[in-house]
């Protein structure tokens, strides 16, 4: 008589998660963070900056598109879903319009043809209310899977914005960190068991490692929620070995334009926490093949096991339309399936 298989004991990462209640399967698919608005959508919310086009009807159409990608996500079978964060303009502006003492800056070019308007740090910065905790809410209650909830974190608040108020970076940082508490607050309050704290400016200045390590644990410090660090389009290669004291318990990473970075740094400083591995191309039209998907997969379980490894785009779709969008995530998610088949006789849950 053949003896049973003992069950892989869980990692790190999914014991918080069945702590939490969650349970995923191996290679769990999420998106990062923006989906694709409407393009009358886009209109609309131009009208109401010039004051021509009601705010409310606004929000209504914006609930509408929400629903919409809530059931996008879920029939093309995500496990983790977003809102897709179809009511910020930018990742920056929006809560620097929703924070006390932040003023309306000038434009800056992002990339390519892309802009943001940089705010200005010009007074004490202080939490009126919620920011996203509301419309977090709002998507959750439309399925019963994950709703991840999504924030820009105070070290990138702090350094795409023109502080003209504190004396210091530190002291910039140190006020934010305090008001984006109260965010996470309320939405763990309200539910919330997954939260991405976005950080794109992480690598743009190494030598500030340590002050951007004890923000990010004040940050999170106390909290009962699986945290997300996510990170793109910079060289994480200078800070590596220290990221692994980073309180969170997944990083999630671009590696689409990244992975002679990244597979070399996996392989010779192995991480305990979890990655989401971007393999799709948000700034391309071109859909991926289910090959290109499968190799990118491949050549990240090369340095991962494969329970520690999810699956995403590598970074937000807004940029992409609703069709190239809902086609990238189709051919990933399908691709990610037939990894299962392959691998789920290893593990036992």
């Amino acid at each position: 008589m053949k003896k049973k298989k003992k069950a892989k004991p869980l990692n790190a990462g999914r014991r918080k998660l069945a702590a939490l209640g969650i349970e995923l399967p191996l290679f769990p698919t999420t998106s990062v963070g923006s989906l694709p608005l409407p393009q009358e959508l886009r209109e609309m919310r131009f009208k109401v900056t010039r004051g021509v086009q009601s705010a409310a009807e606004l929000e209504r159409r914006e609930k509408l598109a929400l629903e919409h990608w809530i059931h996008a996500q879920e029939r093309l079978g995500l496990d983790v879903l977003v809102d897709g964060e179809l009511d910020r303009g930018d990742m920056v502006s929006f809560f620097a319009q929703k924070i006390e003492g932040f003023q309306p800056g000038g434009t800056v070019r992002v990339y390519g043809n892309r802009y943001y308007r940089k705010p200005i740090i010009g007074g004490k910065l202080e939490w009126r209310g919620p920011l996203t905790a509301a419309r977090w809410h709002y998507a959750q209650r439309l399925t019963h899977r994950p709703m991840k909830a999504v924030l820009t974190g105070p070290y990138t608040l702090v350094d795409w914005s023109f502080n003209e108020y504190y004396t210091s970076r530190e002291a910039a940082l140190e006020a934010l960190v305090k008001i984006m508490r109260n965010e996470i607050r309320a939405l763990t309050e309200l539910g919330a068991k997954i939260i991405q704290i976005d950080e794109p400016a992480l690598a743009s200045h190494p030598k500030d490692f340590p002050l951007f390590l004890n923000a990010l644990k004040e940050l999170v410090s106390s909290f009962k929620a699986y945290f997300i660090l996510h990170h793109c389009y910079g060289d994480l290669s200078p800070l590596w070995e220290k990221m692994e004291r980073l309180p969170v318990d997944n990083f999630s990473f671009e590696a689409t334009n990244s992975l002679k970075i990244l597979r070399p740094l996996l392989k010779k400083h192995p991480t305990k926490k979890d990655i989401s591995f971007g393999v799709i191309d948000v700034h391309s039209h071109i859909v991926e093949t289910p090959r290109q998907v499968g190799d990118a997969i491949r050549a990240a379980r090369q340095v991962l096991p494969a329970d520690q490894l999810w699956i995403s785009p590598d970074c937000g779709l807004k940029t992409r339309t609703m069709e190239e969008a809902t086609e990238k995530l189709e051919v990933m998610v399908n691709v990610v399936e037939k990894w299962r088949e392959k691998t789920r006789a290893k593990f036992i849950h």
